[in-house]
């Protein structure tokens, strides 16, 4: 049975990073870290990734789910995970903080997250392996397929993962040889200088990157010339796409990407309010004849909303969050009905842990769910990697298929030791000042 006690709800706040976006700008990259403690002496490890300020309150919904968890069995949690999930997500009181979106959502990834980790960690198989060896109908069977029927039935889930048997053993070897293909965020942040920008493209390129990501919306002048200068250094046939961290209103976002196409995007990333799934709409609408898609994803709360986001054709790409939604089971439901509409899964990743995790649900996705890479990459960004046991690893653009067994959630216990909010020493030394 899983028994927890205070201290194994973690609050890990990281040192300050120099990346920084017009809506994130001083981010202090953290997370809220849950570990579940067995009889056994097995631990699961989970998170949820945050900017700082406010992660106490996600520790604080994670103790308010504990009471839910406490006690269970694995077993008896993983034989009806449908009912777990709903179980956590659908309290008769703390629903009210939801449902299913919010910081309490953001602590249900956590504790989720740390069962889906228990759970690989006794099979002994890394998370991605757990999922690719399931049998389609025990997949089906930790999804919730509450309030998305009307696109994706569970019968038809079933479906398309028995359909995407043929060929698996070969996509999954092919995994096993070369990884999953990566692009990179760590070139083009706002604030960067010409010369880093150059110096970060040009190592990049000898690295053997060809998907490079650029954020804009501070200035389109600075933007234009920005662009220019990335497009010039990455030549013509690689993949370039901008990100706008939610920046415009919807007219603004069309022109000023109109002003962008020269430098042929691949997409613009949340151009508005996370939550305009119309406003999407017509954005993608309008920079479809540019040959311009938009991706969003990343503060997309629950599969209700990227139900809506594909039923009204508002993404060409969606951009999944293995901390944002309700962890592994409600990832699931939308990689099976990204599916459905023809609409490529390239994950958000970056943060603390989000590469670690969503490496596994990408790869359970092209073995098991798409079986298609065109069109298809996961995002990458180089930090923080190292204060984990098992970190992402990259060889030649591409994530290495990870071996360890778990979902990669664990954190090095020096660095909880250091920087635990507000015992760590880091923090101490801080207070103190």
């Amino acid at each position: 049975s899983v028994r927890g006690k205070d201290r194994n709800v973690k609050d890990q706040a990281f040192v300050r990073c120099l990346l920084s976006t017009l809506q994130h700008t001083d981010p202090d990259y953290s997370a809220a870290y849950v570990v579940l403690d067995t009889d056994s002496g097995l631990k699961g490890f989970g998170l949820t990734f945050t900017l700082g300020k406010g992660t106490e309150i996600v520790v604080r919904a994670v103790q308010a789910l504990a009471g839910l968890v406490v006690g269970k069995s694995l077993q008896d949690i993983v034989s009806n995970f449908r009912d777990f999930y709903r179980l956590l997500t659908s309290d008769g009181q703390m629903r009210w903080l939801g449902p299913e979106k919010g910081v309490i959502h953001l602590a249900t990834a956590a504790v989720l997250n740390a069962v889906w980790d228990l759970w690989a960690r006794l099979e002994g198989k890394p998370l991605w392996k757990l999922l690719v060896d399931m049998d389609p109908k025990q997949v089906v069977s930790c999804i919730d397929f509450r309030y998305i029927t009307d696109v994706l039935t569970e019968e038809e889930a079933l479906g398309i993962l028995v359909n995407a048997k043929e060929g698996k053993q070969q996509r999954e070897d092919l995994m096993m040889s070369q990884g999953y293909p990566a692009y990179t965020t760590s070139c083009a942040w706002l604030g960067y200088s010409d010369h880093q920008l150059k110096q970060l493209c040009a190592d990049a390129l000898q690295n053997g990157w060809t998907r490079f990501k650029v954020k804009v919306g501070a200035d389109l002048k600075d933007d234009i010339r920005r662009c220019r200068l990335i497009r010039q250094m990455i030549g013509p046939s690689n993949t370039l796409m901008i990100d706008a961290n939610q920046r415009w209103d919807v007219a603004e976002a069309i022109s000023w990407v109109t002003r962008l196409a020269e430098v042929k995007p691949l997409w613009i990333e949340e151009p508005t309010s996370p939550d305009d799934i119309l406003g999407h709409a017509a954005i993608s609408k309008a920079l479809a004849p540019l040959g311009i898609g938009v991706a969003s994803g990343e503060q997309c709360h629950n599969r209700v909303m990227f139900k809506q986001f594909l039923q009204a054709s508002a993404l060409q790409f969606v951009q999944i969050d293995s901390c944002r939604l309700g962890s592994v089971n409600e990832n699931l439901a939308v990689l099976l009905m990204a599916h459905k509409f023809k609409v490529p899964v390239c994950p958000h990743a970056g943060g603390v842990g989000l590469c670690e995790l969503v490496q596994h649900l990408i790869l359970f996705d092209y073995i098991c769910v798409s079986a298609d890479l065109s069109g298809r990459m996961c995002e990458y960004v180089d930090h923080l990697h190292e204060h984990f046991t098992s970190p992402a690893v990259i060889q030649n653009a591409h994530y290495l298929t990870p071996k360890d067994p778990g979902y990669s959630c664990e954190m090095l216990e020096s660095s909880v030791k250091r920087y635990e909010y507000p015992e760590g020493d880091v923090w101490k030394l801080q207070l103190n000042k």
